[in-house]
């Protein structure tokens, strides 16, 4: 798994992702990269989650890895760490 330390660009993708997870109770494993409404994923986090192997892309959607899966768990267990009193 990638343990590069990610830009916020990066992040607010994980992040976005990790809402979806929230919100839903489901485990996210693609993201929309471009809704077609004016909506696009950071160009800049998007090749830097491609480059640490943790996203491809696939056009309007992004499908995360298994080391991108593995960082979303992360990034969850974090906001719920956050949230504990």
């Amino acid at each position: 798994m990638s343990q590069t330390a990610l830009s916020d660009h990066a992040l607010s993708i994980l992040t976005f992702a990790a809402y979806h997870s929230l919100v839903s109770g489901e485990e996210v494993k693609r993201v929309v990269l471009d809704d077609g409404k004016g909506h696009k994923a950071d160009a800049a986090g998007v090749e830097e989650l491609q480059k640490a192997g943790l996203l491809e892309d696939a056009g309007e959607r992004g499908t995360l890895t298994e080391a991108g899966t593995d960082r979303l768990k992360k990034v969850l267990e974090a906001i719920r760490q956050s949230g504990a009193a």
